[in-house]
């Protein structure tokens, strides 16, 4: 009996392969479909945390998917079903070797660049006199590489991947557009729920008919930065950290034990209290970010339920097939 999943090791009919990424687990079936189960483990600076938290996989799965639901008229996705909480099943894409970042305000590692005396990321210069936390006259896009397993993601300008080929000018003019429209709009869904959207991530792909679409995961808090819209400017007129809704959190916990991911660095013991506090965050988040409850799945027996909810699925979508 586990109440969290950190690993898979399922075996679908016609599976192909299986690639395990930080936190996401993805099952390549018949070259055709991707069986994407977001697991319970908990990423910060690039590494792996030794223990789970407990409804995380199924609260980014069904932000994710919610939010690909929500933005399908804008921006197409790979997106095809949901046949667990904790599992997307959507089209097999080749991805983009890149992360396109997009920052609304001077926050997280841009602000660590900014505080070291850095006015440009990713090429992209920015203001003076500005102060952690402050808005961006505009987004700006900080791309990064996309790392291999157990590597760290690297700071990368547009001008770099069109030198070095890694995307093309005319799909990085696409993938421009994408992240700005994504990002205005999860703009305006953070501002109707009383949150701003500081910065995120996307990550596209192209389908095999050479479609480029959004892949993997949207406006979650592993992916994205929220702070309280209330409050905000007076505490930012007072010089006060902000009130938030993202993994920067754990990441504040964890530089304060003494770990940022850098070599010979120990991670510090999160104790039982303290990962239920994280699982607690990153459910006032769903909830604060879809305006509903959050139903928390059956965890008695939590690989079980997804081999055969995806067994399901894959059964009834080999029938509707054929």
């Amino acid at each position: 009996m586990s109440n969290t999943i950190t690993t898979t090791d399922f075996n679908f009919p016609n599976q192909k392969s299986v690639y395990r990424g930080k936190v996401r687990e993805v099952y390549n079936i018949n070259d055709e479909l991707l069986v994407m189960v977001a697991t319970d483990r908990l990423s910060a600076f690039d590494v792996v945390m030794p223990k789970g938290i407990p409804y995380k996989g199924q609260i980014l799965n069904q932000i994710a998917t919610r939010f690909m639901q929500m933005t399908e008229h804008l921006v197409p996705n790979w997106l095809i079903a949901n046949p667990d909480p904790n599992v997307a099943v959507g089209h097999l894409c080749e991805p983009f070797k890149v992360e396109m970042v997009i920052r609304g305000y001077l926050s997280g590692h841009a602000a660590r660049e900014y505080k070291a005396g850095k006015r440009t990321i990713c090429g992209v210069t920015m203001p003076e006199g500005l102060k952690e936390n402050d808005k961006f006259p505009e987004p700006i896009i900080t791309p990064t590489t996309k790392a291999a397993n157990g590597e760290h993601d690297e700071d990368i300008s547009r001008e770099d991947i069109l030198a070095k080929g890694i995307v093309s000018e005319e799909d990085y003019l696409v993938l421009e557009n994408y992240t700005h429209v994504l990002y205005n709009k999860g703009t305006e869904i953070a501002a109707d729920r009383g949150l701003i959207l500081v910065d995120t991530k996307y990550e596209f792909g192209k389908t095999k008919d050479g479609k480029i679409v959004l892949i993997d995961e949207i406006h979650t808090p592993d992916s994205s930065r929220y702070f309280y819209k209330e409050g905000y400017q007076e505490r930012q007129d007072r010089g006060e950290e902000q009130k938030q809704l993202s993994k920067e959190f754990v990441r504040q916990w964890l530089i304060a034990n003494g770990f940022q991911g850098k070599d010979g660095q120990q991670i510090p013991d999160m104790n039982e209290e303290y990962i239920a506090s994280v699982s607690e965050r990153y459910i006032e988040l769903f909830e604060n970010i879809l305006g509903e409850k959050f139903n928390k799945a059956d965890i008695s027996n939590i690989n079980e339920r997804i081999e055969k909810n995806v067994n399901q699925f894959l059964q009834e979508y080999k029938n509707a097939q054929s």
